[in-house]
């Protein structure tokens, strides 16, 4: 018995599970990520979210752009200005967090998770209280 008989059991269900995942959707979703104004970026997510039973990683003092790729973009998130300017977080990796909403370890039980981001030059100790 060669390898590729031994495999081709795998390989099959593997190719049919890809190919029954990527068809789900022929055409864009019309609820796709809007700009929450002038202060705030909203990434895609469902257009009806499903409950959520995860706990809120510590993710204070890391990177937004980071915490972004790793908290997956299927999660409704809000990057916000903790410094109280207004700026457009236009670009995640360009900016740290300071605060979330819900706070580390707690369930995230609502949409958007909140980022409160400062630049990353900036000290979070400059960030203004909500």
């Amino acid at each position: 018995m060669t390898v590729a008989r031994i495999l081709r059991p795998a390989l099959t269900t593997a190719l049919l599970a890809s190919a029954t995942a990527c068809g789900a959707s022929s055409g864009p979703d019309a609820s796709s990520g809007t700009t929450a104004g002038p202060t705030a970026v909203t990434t895609r997510g469902s257009a009806h979210p499903q409950p959520v039973s995860a706990v809120m990683p510590d993710v204070i003092g890391g990177n937004a752009g980071r915490a972004f790729e790793q908290m997956g973009s299927e999660l409704d998130m809000t990057f916000e200005d903790a410094s109280g300017r207004g700026r457009s977080v236009d670009d995640p990796a360009a900016w740290k967090i300071c605060g979330s909403q819900p706070g580390p370890n707690q369930q995230i039980t609502d949409f958007p998770v909140v980022f409160e981001v400062m630049e990353v030059s900036e000290s979070c100790q400059d960030a203004t209280p909500n």
